[in-house]
């Protein structure tokens, strides 16, 4: 019996992890909205997800995995947002690494780091710099050292290294050519920076990370580009959706939030026709409509994971018409973006029309979720969706999807 079969054996299964996720998300939530506004970063929360399984539940079986679904990963997501949007939002370059591995079973990178996962390992990874005049330019350097190499140079938005075992980065060699490097996290000269400054997203530990002349192994530097082009679109596409999926967690956050503050602390207002903020007809409207908000955002969520979950697996059987399926995946996600980030943005302005002047109050946090939405979309521009949708269905236009550069 090989070490992928025992892991199959004695490891939780799919539905046992998936079990568990509504208590793992009632005790993340605990205390979610003082850490936001005290800024204390959630490292207990990460040590508890190491044990859960929830990390590791997109790996696939053949690797001793419980080999669950992107669309069980984004529900995940969704719920573990719902409890802290910086959580969900920390595991987006681990949910990626390990969505490499599950779309590409059998490369080196899956052979070598998949029994890490599943011991409760995370990655990270910071690869855009910025003070450089375009986004994507690359001024870190990787350099021969002997038999070795030295990594120099300062990344920036490291969302979630703060918390992993082990970080990626991207770099220029000496002939200037793209590449990646993966290290553990606490290895001599990574500084790990806890300098991020935006508005929301506030816990994601999103700052920078000073490289000095760090050590990497020649088993540690992989091509930066590696892989094949419908791997690296969907790989873009996932990402986008990981972010989606952080916002349909935090509207529905705005919902109980919503509810709970009209039957426990809202008063009515004084000209209302109802004695208790409840029974206010404006108000039930209001609640009613971030309900539908919700919903329309869980479902459209859903539906694009599934289309993406087709496309994976036609990226593992190499089926003839992954190009297609690919691609509509990039198109289902683009068109779902637009939808869900109008309708996350006006919920979180709606949690303020169920109450007066209180609901105002810092001891309510209820700011954090406009703050952490609107950061989000910050990151995955709609202007440029519209558009490139837009483009392709009147003129077939497809460089910006062929290339994954719908971001």
């Amino acid at each position: 019996m090989n070490v992928a079969q025992r892991a199959i054996q004695t490891g939780p299964s799919r539905e046992e992890i998936l079990a568990g996720l509504p208590d793992v998300a009632a005790e993340i939530a605990k205390g979610a909205a003082r850490r936001e506004l005290d800024r204390e970063l959630p490292f207990e929360v990460f040590a508890l997800l190491r044990r859960t399984g929830l990390t590791w539940l997109r790996v696939p079986q053949e690797l001793g995995g419980p080999g669950g679904s992107l669309a069980d990963q984004v529900e995940v997501t969704c719920t573990l947002a719902a409890a802290d949007s910086n959580v969900a939002h920390a595991l987006r370059s681990h949910f990626g690494f390990l969505e490499g591995i599950a779309i590409d079973p059998q490369s080196p990178a899956a052979r070598k780091y998949a029994g890490e996962i599943l011991a409760g390992k995370l990655f990270g990874g910071a690869h855009m710099e910025i003070n450089t005049p375009r986004p994507n330019m690359i001024r870190t350097r990787l350099v021969k050292d002997g038999d070795r190499f030295r990594l120099t140079g300062k990344k920036y938005y490291a969302t979630g290294a703060a918390y992993s075992d082990y970080t990626s980065f991207s770099a220029l060699d000496e002939e200037g050519e793209l590449t990646g490097v993966l290290v553990p996290a606490g290895r001599k000269g990574v500084n790990i920076l806890d300098d991020w400054d935006g508005m929301g997203q506030r816990l994601t530990a999103s700052g920078g990370v000073d490289l000095d002349d760090v050590e990497v192994l020649p088993d540690e530097v992989a091509i930066r580009r590696a892989g094949s082009p419908f791997m690296r679109r969907h790989q873009a596409t996932r990402a986008q959706l990981h972010l989606m999926a952080v916002i349909g967690g935090i509207v529905r956050n705005v919902l109980s939030d919503a509810i709970a503050y009209v039957q426990t602390k809202a008063r009515s207002a004084k000209h209302s026709a109802s004695e208790t903020a409840r029974g206010d007809h404006f108000v039930q409207q209001v609640v009613g409509e971030i309900a539908a908000a919700s919903h329309i955002i869980d479902v459209t969520i859903a539906d694009t994971a599934r289309t993406l979950d087709v496309a994976a697996a036609a990226i593992l059987a190499g089926a003839p018409d992954l190009d297609d399926l690919v691609l509509r995946g990039q198109l289902a996600n683009s068109k779902a973006q637009i939808v869900v980030g109008k309708l996350a943005i006006r919920a979180a302005e709606q949690l303020f029309d169920t109450g007066g002047g209180s609901a105002t109050s810092r001891k309510c946090n209820y700011d954090r979720h406009w703050r952490n939405i609107r950061t989000i979309l910050n990151h995955n521009p709609l202007l440029l969706k519209g558009r490139v949708i837009g483009d392709y269905l009147l003129n077939g236009a497809r460089d910006d999807f062929d290339e994954g550069r719908v971001f």
